[in-house]
């Protein structure tokens, strides 16, 4: 494996509030769409219908971490 060693500091780029829109709006249709799964569905991705109705539940604003950096 190569590994590339960088000098200087990578900061991330600030997001647009279009692009977190966008993204809160994925992430609605991606619950909405979990909370449709019938139990096979679940199962084969390895959720119960509890843990999908949890999900589906949250609020679009409650993101995971990583996609509000």
């Amino acid at each position: 494996m190569t590994q590339i060693a960088i000098k200087q500091h990578c900061t991330p780029q600030r997001r647009s509030l279009l692009s977190s829109l966008r993204d809160a709006l994925s992430l609605l249709r991606q619950r909405k769409t979990l909370a449709r799964l019938d139990d096979r569905a679940l199962e084969d991705i390895g959720i119960t219908r509890q843990q999908a109705e949890a999900e589906a539940s949250r609020s679009i604003w409650d993101a995971p971490e990583f996609w509000q950096k």
